[in-house]
């Protein structure tokens, strides 16, 4: 067990730690939209047995262009990625099923398969289209297979993974994928108080997860752990005009630094949005790159990875580039510029400064409380905050 003055400087550090397998001591959360348990109760899965090398080899290209790391949420170790399937024969292919396996010195296990509507609703065609019963990938197409598997606390999680495409009399096997990519930073929350919505998170049906952008000539996703950090009393977002950002219970609430870092972004300058509403939405700056995030700070973390605020209130920022700043140190208010609809603060950590040209990595926050629905409050450690429970800090 790791001891508490241990704990403490990783702590310090902003580090996550490699940690065994641990018996749950807290609830287990209902899991995003598209996300899977892995049914597995010690690390001796159900052994698969690898067909035959086919020759020629089935002309589908299986690729995770950002290997994933293991983080703490809702009571599960989950692994968030992505798979890249394109189809370079001559013919369509019938994607029938995705097995996904735990890749072991005695061979491979079976930790999750995933097949008809579960797998056509986290297949997404690349240039739009829609996934048919059969899972049908025309010659030339590609396709990207949102995936995200939980564990549970006290199973062991994997090393390494493999995925096994089932295909109409034939199989395709992508190489193995590594589950310890990075460093997953333990952060203090970049929102202090109570009444907190930690809204868009690794949900498919919201906009972050899927949000695969290209930029600088590469396909990213930047937002694949972005969260939109919303307060919501009584139910409700706001109080008042909806149209004045003033009434929602978000807005003017300052943000802090997650850690110890160096600022390499602080701008200002531009104005707030008029909050969308039944009339429709226009930004009150026309969007672009330099545009999108509005009022924003980047903070440089260490180790590759750097936090980014976004949204922010005009004239709240109060950090400038190259200055150093210590954990929970206020950094500007929440605001409405931007591409944003509402009040919010979009909060990421990523690979690189750019909030769409790098890719989205995982963090955990030191602690909080949630809200279950029974009104008891519940003290969490260590975990990637869910959406839908009210969070306290």
């Amino acid at each position: 067990m790791m001891s508490s003055t241990l704990r403490c400087l990783a702590l310090l550090a902003g580090l996550s730690l490699a940690m065994p397998a641990r018996a749950s001591s807290v609830e287990q959360l209902p899991l995003p939209v598209g996300c899977q348990v892995v049914q597995r109760t010690d690390a001796a899965g159900r052994a698969v047995d690898a067909a035959e090398p086919a020759f020629p080899p089935v002309q589908l290209e299986v690729r995770t262009p950002f290997a994933p790391s293991a983080f703490s949420a809702g009571g599960y170790r989950y692994l968030v990625y992505e798979l890249q399937l394109q189809n370079r024969s001559e013919d369509a292919l019938h994607i029938n099923a995705l097995d996904i396996l735990a890749s072991t010195p005695d061979g491979d296990d079976r930790l999750l398969t995933v097949s008809g509507n579960t797998l056509r609703d986290q297949m997404s065609l690349v240039g739009g289209g829609a996934i048919d019963a059969a899972h049908t990938l025309q010659a030339g197409r590609a396709a990207t297979v949102f995936l995200c598997i939980a564990l549970n606390e006290a199973s062991p999680v994997p090393e390494r993974l493999v995925h096994r495409i089932a295909l109409d009399g034939a199989a395709a096997e992508g190489p193995e994928v590594g589950t310890r990519h990075g460093v997953v930073k333990v952060l203090s929350s970049p929102v202090r108080g109570s009444h907190w919505l930690a809204d868009n998170g690794l949900a498919l049906d919201r906009h972050h997860r899927p949000g695969v952008f290209v930029a600088g000539g590469v396909a990213q996703t930047s937002r694949r752990y972005a969260i939109d950090w919303k307060r919501r009393i009584d139910g409700e977002l706001l109080k008042g005009d909806p149209r004045d950002v003033r009434s929602y219970h978000a807005y003017g609430q300052p943000v802090f630094a997650v850690a110890d870092a160096t600022v390499v972004e602080a701008r200002g300058g531009f104005p707030d949005n008029i909050p969308r509403t039944s009339a429709g939405f226009t930004p009150a700056v026309p969007l672009s790159m330099e545009s999108l995030a509005g009022n924003s700070v980047v903070l440089d973390l260490g180790e590759g990875q750097f936090a980014h605020y976004a949204h922010l209130q005009p004239g709240s920022v109060t950090v400038k580039a190259g200055q150093r700043v210590r954990r929970g140190e206020p950094l500007a208010n929440i605001g409405n510029s931007g591409d944003a609809r509402w009040p919010h603060l979009h909060f990421q950590v990523t690979t690189g400064p750019g909030i769409m040209s790098s890719e989205g990595v995982p963090f955990v926050l030191d602690h909080f409380r949630i809200r279950e629905p029974s009104g008891k409050w519940e003290a969490r450690h260590t975990e990637f905050p869910l959406p839908e429970h009210e969070l306290d800090f």
